[in-house]
C-alpha cells in the first residue's frame, strides 16, 4: 500500500503535502492572469496554462512516491499503474472562476479502488481551506475535525447545484423549478464541484445535484463527505472514469426529496 520513499508519514499527510505545493503553484498563476494564456475546449469551458503545469506538477509528484498507481486527469494526464489503485485528479477545478479572478476553485485529488471513491484532499489556496477525508480517514478541515452535520430542516433547507455547459437549457431549467418550487428551498451556484461539496462537509448546505460533473469534479470530495456520513447516488459499478455524472449527494432524508428530479433527468437523457 505505502511506498518506502514516504518514510514514516501518511498517505493522508503526503498527499495533502502535494495538493498544498500544487495550490501554491496554481497560486503563483492566479496572481499573475493578466499574462495567463487561456485556451477554450468549448462553450464557457475554459483550460488555462496553470491548468495544465499543475496537473504535469501532480502527476509527476504522485508518480514519485506511488510508483505502482495509475494517475487519471483532467486535462489528458492518463497514466496506467499495475497497483489498481487510480490517483483522480483536478489541477484546477472551477477555472471559470479562477480566470475571472474569483476565489472559489481549487485543487483536487481523489483516490479510486475496487471503483470506489476512498480517500481525497481538497486544497482551495486562494480561500485557506483544505479538507482531507475518506473510508479510513476521519474528515478534517484545516487539521481540525468537521462538527456532525445538521438534521435536514426544510424551514432553512438549501442544496448547491452545477451544470455542464453542454447540459440543455430544458434540464438546467427543470432542475431550478424542481429545487424552488417542488422543495421550495434555497439553493447555491457557485461555479466549482469541489467548493460546492466543501459547503455541503461545512453545513452551509444539506446537499448537492451534479448535473455533467466529471468524475475528477468529486473523486475527492465524495469520499470526504461519505466519512461525514453523507451518502450519494453514483452506481459506481455502472460508472467508468470519462463518464460525465448526474447525481446528488446529502443524507438520505434530502436523497430522498431529489430522486424524482433525478429520475426525471434520466428519462431525458
Amino acid at each position: 500500500m505505502r511506498s518506502s520513499s514516504r518514510s514514516s508519514r501518511s498517505l493522508e499527510a503526503v498527499v495533502e503535502e502535494i495538493a498544498r505545493e500544487a495550490g501554491k503553484l496554481a497560486l503563483s498563476h492566479f496572481h499573475s492572469l493578466a499574462s495567463l494564456p487561456v485556451v477554450s475546449k468549448g462553450h464557457l469551458d475554459l483550460v488555462t496554462e496553470a491548468d495544465k503545469k499543475v496537473e504535469e506538477f501532480l502527476i509527476t509528484r504522485l508518480r514519485e512516491v506511488f510508483p505502482d498507481d495509475g494517475v487519471f486527469g483532467e486535462e489528458g494526464g492518463e497514466i496506467a499503474g499495475s497497483s489498481g489503485r487510480i490517483w483522480v485528479i483536478d489541477p484546477i477545478d472551477g477555472t471559470f472562476n479562477f480566470v475571472r479572478g474569483s476565489q472559489n476553485w481549487a485543487v483536487s485529488i481523489g483516490l479510486y479502488e475496487n471503483r470506489r471513491p476512498s480517500f481525497g484532499v481538497i486544497h482551495a489556496p486562494a480561500r485557506d481551506l483544505t479538507i482531507v477525508g475518506g473510508s479510513t480517514v476521519p474528515t478534517q478541515l484545516n487539521g481540525k475535525p468537521v462538527k456532525p452535520l445538521p438534521a435536514l430542516d426544510m424551514s432553512r433547507a438549501s442544496t448547491g447545484f452545477s451544470f455542464h455547459p453542454s447540459v440543455s437549457t430544458a434540464d438546467r431549467l427543470e432542475v431550478i423549478r424542481f429545487i424552488s418550487d417542488d422543495l421550495g428551498i434555497s439553493f447555491r451556484f457557485c461555479g466549482a464541484a469541489t467548493i460546492s461539496l466543501i459547503e455541503v462537509a461545512m453545513g452551509e448546505t444539506d446537499g448537492y445535484v451534479s448535473v455533467g460533473d466529471s468524475t475528477w469534479d468529486v473523486m475527492a470530495a465524495l469520499p470526504i463527505l461519505a466519512s461525514l456520513g453523507v451518502s450519494d447516488t453514483i452506481d459506481w459499478d455502472r460508472t467508468e472514469l470519462p463518464q460525465k455524472l448526474r447525481f446528488a449527494c446529502g443524507s438520505e432524508d434530502f436523497l430522498r426529496k431529489v430522486r424524482p428530479l433525478l429520475q426525471t433527468l434520466s428519462a431525458a437523457a
